[in-house]
């Protein structure tokens, strides 16, 4: 069959199938009647086996050029998938992000021991010897406690500068805390020791002059998110470490791979925290609202925080068959 023999004979549903795609194109599938779709898709599978025909028997001819180019337009059309963005991501965070989260909770919970353990011991010791902090926190720092000054204030002037460079902050740690893994977890431990010991010196050193209910205040806001946003991040590179020292039956190489894919997505899935959070520490916590709505603000946040990890994507019908068949309950039945 020649070109011309192939063109006068296909023309017609060539220019059919342009003009269905391109409807398709501009309101999407819906605009499309049934019997459209179903001849979208004949049209379609015979211009592809046009196509074969043409790249076998004249790969050069222009014609084979516009077959490749109506074939190129019409794919996408018929084999576009579900609204990418907006359907899966619904889906992670009602139900993926949640049972992610409880399936690396061992490796966020020694995440949490590590830092708030640090925290809690800086703050004892600091308290008993006020000149431990010289190890740790910058004399810039002790300087400005000593002198009673509240330097978060300053970020009442800056505000939304203030709330990026907060924010960029937390990033920083949290990839830190991440990354570490790499490193079999030994820099992931380190960074939240250092970062535990650095938070529980500063509360510790405010606390000795009087200035800690200020400080208090002006966490509280924002604490929550982004310490559980620290943890998470912490716990992610913990897993990495994990799987470099102890692969389990599988080789090192592919328990790293499954060990990375989790953990970076619990850690992208986690940003929206440190974005929410930076944005309360940057424009709420150092402004002059009510002390009784910060708190209010960061109880609440916990409260919706953990609830949503702990309780989202469940498969509450099986819980309850599963309950329903407890040995216990069948026995109260017998009685």
């Amino acid at each position: 069959m020649t070109p011309d023999e192939l063109i006068a004979r296909r023309k017609t549903d060539w220019e059919r199938l342009t003009a269905i795609v391109r409807r398709a194109e501009r309101s999407r599938l819906r605009a499309l009647t049934e019997a459209e779709l179903i001849e979208l898709g004949q049209l379609y599978r015979t211009a592809t086996s046009d196509l074969a025909l043409a790249q076998r028997d004249f790969p050069r001819h222009s014609l084979t050029r516009y077959l490749n180019q109506l074939v190129g337009q019409a794919h996408p059309v018929i084999y576009r998938g579900e609204p990418l963005v907006a359907r899966r991501l619904g889906e992670f965070y009602t139900r993926g992000f949640p049972q992610l989260y409880r399936e690396l909770a061992p490796c966020i919970l020694v995440a949490a021991i590590l830092f708030f353990g640090a925290s809690v011991l800086s703050y004892g010791v600091t308290l008993i010897n006020s000149d431990a902090v010289n190890y740790v926190l910058s004399p810039r720092t002790i300087d400005a406690i000593e002198s009673g000054k509240m330097w978060w204030k300053d970020l009442n002037s800056a505000n939304g500068v203030g709330s990026a460079m907060i924010m960029t902050n937390n990033l920083q740690v949290s990839f830190y805390a991440f990354a570490g893994g790499i490193s079999f977890g030994l820099f992931t431990i380190m960074v939240l020791i250092m970062n535990g010991l650095s938070l529980g010196m500063t509360l510790g050193l405010m606390q000795v002059y009087g200035h800690a209910a200020p400080l208090l205040e002006f966490v509280i806001g924002h604490g929550v998110l982004e310490l559980s946003e620290i943890t998470m991040a912490g716990g992610s590179g913990l897993l990495i470490g994990y799987s470099i020292l102890h692969p389990g039956l599988v080789s090192r190489r592919d328990a790293l791979a499954v060990a990375a894919q989790k953990s970076i997505r619990l850690l992208l899935g986690s940003a929206p925290l440190l974005i929410v959070a930076g944005t309360i520490e940057g424009l709420i916590s150092p402004s002059d609202v009510l002390a009784p709505i910060k708190y209010t603000i960061g109880i609440t946040s916990g409260i919706l925080l953990y609830s949503y990890l702990f309780l989202a994507g469940r498969d509450y019908a099986a819980v309850v068959k599963k309950m329903r068949r407890h040995p216990l309950r069948q026995l109260f039945r017998r009685r």
